[in-house]
């Protein structure tokens, strides 16, 4: 685990701990170099070459990846920060949503797959679920 406070490799400052999964542990941080934040996945059985295929991936409603930190027993995975709740913490406060809000989330995750579908070899996400999607301040996940 980072300690709050830290600075990993020269340039990411450790934040908080904005999540928490099985495997991997996410931190935000900062590079006060070009201010500007990141998020920080400590993933504890990562595969190098998945990483890598993931570095390449683009697109509008997936955070990008730029820049991987070998750490001991575990790789950090420095990424977009993507501000926002995620629709896991929108439902348990607000309850069911507007069907036509539903759609157009929908929509937009559907795209997401697709995409990952189609790289060579296809990306199967495993994990969706409303506590793995963020929903940004325009409306977009």
């Amino acid at each position: 685990m980072l300690r709050i406070g830290s600075v990993i490799d020269g340039k990411y400052k450790i934040l908080n701990v904005i999540g928490r999964g099985g495997m991997s542990i996410v931190y935000l941080a900062m590079n006060e170099r070009v201010n500007k934040q990141w998020a920080i996945k400590e993933a504890f059985c990562a595969d190098k070459k998945e990483i890598e295929m993931l570095k390449k991936l683009q697109h509008p409603h997936l955070p990008s990846v730029v820049d991987v930190i070998e750490r001991g027993d575990s790789l950090l995975i420095v990424m977009d920060y993507i501000e926002g709740r995620s629709l896991d913490e929108i439902v348990r406060e607000s309850g069911a949503q507007p069907q036509y809000l539903v759609l157009e989330w929908a929509k937009q995750l559907c795209g997401v797959l697709v995409y990952l579908h189609a790289q060579k070899p296809a990306i199967i996400y495993r994990d969706m679920k409303p506590s793995n999607v963020m929903l940004k301040p325009d409306g977009k996940v």
